[in-house]
This record gives C-alpha cells, structure tokens and sequence, in this order.
C-alpha cells in the first residue's frame, strides 16, 4: 500500500499535522497503538465519571495566539466547547495562600501586596511574559539561562519566587534546569488570554481531528503499531505494522513519500535500528528525558464546590519547600510530602459527571524508577498506599471530601508507558534544558518529521499542537 504521508502515533501531534495534510488533499495513513486517539489527550470512563487524563487547563486561546488560528483553520472550533477558567491557580503551602489571576495587572497588584519591596522585580517578571517572542528575538544571541537563576535576579524574598513558579509541574521538575526562554514562552500565554478546559474532555478534541482526517479521505488505523522502520540511503523506504487486537499479528508493509513521527523518538531509534538508528541516537546524546506524572483520579459522590470548594486549580507546596533549591529534592521525596496539584472540575461546566456529582484529580511530578523494579503484587500494593496519602493530604485541603469518594484509582508513570509507549513515561518528551537545541534529522533520515512532544516545541498541549501544525507547514515547503 502506498500513501503520500504515513504518520506514526495518533497523539495531538501527529493528529494536528494529519488533519491539516488531510484537509489539503494529501492521502493520509495515522496508524495508533492505543484504542482511541489522542495520547494523554484522552479519557476513560469508571461508573459514572469521565475521567480527563491529561488536560487540566489550556492556555492562550486569545486573538493573537496561533493555536486559535489551527483550530479555526482545521475546523475544530465548531466541534469543540472549550471553557474559560475561574482563576490562573491558587498557591497554598501552609505559609502563603493566594490566587493568580489570569488578568496580568489583578496579578501585579495582588502580587505587589503581598511582597512589598520587590515591585521592580515583579514588573521585570511580567515585563518579560508579556513580551516573550520580541525578548526571544532580541536576545537570540545571547546565551539562555534557567528560570531559577533568572528569578534570583530579580527577587530577595525566596517566598515570591515559589508564588510564580507554582504551577512548575506543568514544565519541568526543577527550576535551575528549566530554559527561562521556553518557560516564559509558555507561560505568558496564560496571561495574555485565561486557562481553558474543554467540555466533556480533551477526548473531544482528539476525536475531532481523528475525525477531520478521515473526513478529507485520510485513513486512521486504532489499535495498530508500527514494529520496524525500514531505512535505505538515508531515506524511510517503508514500515512494517501489525493489528495489537486477539486474532491475526501478521505485519503489513505500508510506503509512502514522507513520514511523520508522532512517537517518541527513542522508540523511532528502536524501531529504526542499524546505522540509521545509531545515528538518530547519537544525535539525540545531549538530549535528557523529562520527568512523568502520577495522577490519582476521584470520582466524587458530591459536586465539590456544592460542598464549598472555590478553587478549579489548587498547587500545594509543602511546608518544607523554603526556596526554589528544595524543589527538586521534594519531588524526589516521599509522597506524603512531594507538591502536587488538586483540579477541581465541578468549577466549570465540564460534563465529566452527572448531575449532583463530580471529578477531581491530584498529579504530582513522577519518575519511573520508584516503579519499574516491583513486581505486580508490590505495584498495586504501593499505588493503594500512595492513594490513601493522597486522600488524607487532599481531606485536609477540602475538609470532608473523602466522605464523598465513590471511585479512585491511580496512573503512574509507568501506566503513562504503557499506553504512550513514551520512555519512563515523559509526558513532555525531552526536558528543557537552557540552551537545549532540537534534534536535527538532517542527513540521517531526510524524509521524517517529528510532530510531537520530542520535537522543538516542547511538550504541552500546545506544544503538540503548534509541532503537529508546523510540521505539516514544512512538509509542504519541501
């Protein structure tokens, strides 16, 4: 079988860039492992709930922010409800207990409250967000640095510095690793437009662009992995892939002119192997694989803002995270200490559960070595465990809530590989590094383009989005 474009992994990237092939009459093969579409942008049913895997708020979504400009191109503002936020984050540790707005000038005064003497450095900060691509030109020769380092710079009261970066997790696991450039990128979305969630799910949007791209003749294969890919004279020939559902596991070879690597690239080295392989992983030696995510999910027997809960997105530190250094070892520490997140879904109309009900759900940062050496036994045994710290830790934030659990269960890192087939589990593909540069393919594989987490936007869903989207631009120009 031959096709113009075969793209492997049905994740928000390689969704975006086969929709957009699709609808620009390219004869499109999508061929996904999983049983639905989306990578983390999916979700589950349990009773009564749907439980969202990956998606607690979208940013930007404003007139100028390009993702707007994608979906209305490819048609999925029509199919996709998406809703605005209450609030940026509340920031709790026990010592300080404040909201970001998603309003920059509410934030500079609320923040300019709180920590009198330190409103140049605040002005700075925003100043930086509020123009992060003119800044990023403007400094392009310039050598990046970590966002902890830069916040140093600007502040004395270690307090403030752990108010901005409440919401890290989203990124990276520690701030003096993390590119100031691509942090204040991403960041300066939020408040330039509000934080959206997407009614009834991310599900929504995945299945619409699986739908788009079969609606412009593009064919999308559930269920089906690529298990080789076949390289001659620096040139993808073919692949080979077979149907992970009971019954025949014969390979099918499948052609086509260019191929898109929604996959993770050390699983493209993997499937690639030989000389090609070595050189894809050579390229990728300076490269680190960013951290996972644990998530408890909870199934509510009450609407938790019916019992008084005001918050959507709660970010709680623990008391023993004084400075932006203690963040990294936290998230290596136990669980009973380690910060996490607390989303609260029954704050919008997100239609995850029926009326009278609702869905929540904690994540913290996750490696996959607390997982991958216990046997199945000890792996259930220690995700009850961590559940109920987490329920305590959680009862403690919301008075009363464990009275109203009706469902909880618990996705590690090691879940997220198995169902992503993502590397220890890296929800964001490689870290990022200051100064990290992207893969470069050049000379190695010339008709393979990454759409994906792994590629030089970064990981989120934006980052998916925008990757899937210019990937597909840049086929178009060769």
């Amino acid at each position: 079988m031959q096709y113009d474009v075969i793209i492997i992994g049905g994740g928000l990237g390689g969704l975006t860039a086969g929709a957009k092939l699709a609808k620009e009459g390219k004869n499109i093969l999508l061929l996904e492992q999983h049983d639905r579409p989306g990578g983390c942008a999916t979700t589950f049913t349990r009773k009564d709930f749907t439980m969202e895997v990956g998606l607690h708020e979208m940013d930007g979504l404003h007139p100028a922010d390009g993702k707007l400009k994608i979906f209305n191109e490819l048609g999925v503002s029509d199919r996709v409800n998406f809703l605005p936020v209450p609030e940026f984050y509340r920031f709790f540790n026990g010592r300080t207990d404040v909201v970001m707005p998603h309003d920059k000038d509410d934030a500079i005064a609320m923040l300019n409250e709180i920590f009198p003497g330190e409103e140049a450095g605040i002005e700075a900060y925003f100043h930086r967000l509020m123009n992060a691509k003119r800044i990023s030109v403007l400094e392009r020769n310039k050598p990046d640095i970590s966002i902890g380092k830069y916040l140093d710079s600007i502040f004395t009261d270690d307090e403030i510095k752990l108010v901005v970066l409440g919401n890290l997790g989203y990124f990276h696991d520690d701030p003096y690793s993390l590119s100031l450039q691509y942090f204040s990128m991403a960041e300066s979305a939020y408040f330039h437009g509000r934080a959206n969630f997407i009614q009834g799910g991310s599900q929504q949007l995945s299945d619409s662009l699986m739908n788009i791209i079969r609606e412009n003749g593009g064919k999308v294969l559930l269920n089906h992995r690529v298990i080789s890919v076949n390289v001659k004279n620096n040139r993808i020939e073919s692949i080979h892939f077979i149907n992970t559902m009971p019954g025949d596991h014969t390979a099918i070879e499948c052609k086509a002119a260019a191929y898109v690597a929604n996959a993770a690239l050390p699983q493209i080295v993997e499937l690639t192997g030989g000389d090609a392989g070595n050189q894809l992983e050579k390229a990728m030696e300076q490269q680190k694989i960013g951290a996972s995510l644990l998530t408890v999910y909870f199934g509510f027997s009450r609407s938790l803002k019916a019992l008084g809960h005001k918050y959507y997105s709660t970010f709680v530190f623990d008391e023993s995270i004084r400075s932006m250094r203690d963040i990294r070892s936290n998230n290596r520490g136990g669980f009973d200490k380690r910060s996490f997140t607390f989303v609260d879904y029954s704050q919008v109309d997100s239609i995850l559960a029926p009326d009278g009900k609702s869905v929540g759900a904690i994540c913290c940062v996750d490696y996959i070595d607390d997982w991958a050496r216990l046997d199945k036994k000890d792996y259930r045994n220690k995700k009850k465990e961590v559940e109920s710290i987490f329920i305590e830790r959680l009862n403690k934030l919301i008075p009363g809530c464990k009275d109203h659990i009706e469902h909880v269960e618990t996705g590690t890192s090691s879940t997220i590989q198995r169902y992503t087939l993502n590397p220890e589990g890296a929800v964001y593909g490689f870290a990022q590094l200051p100064g990290r540069k992207p893969v470069d393919l050049s000379g190695i594989l010339d008709n393979l383009h990454i759409a994906s987490a792994w590629g030089k936007f970064g990981g989120g869903f934006s980052g998916a989005i925008f990757s899937g989207y210019m990937t597909a631009l840049e086929m178009f120009r060769k």
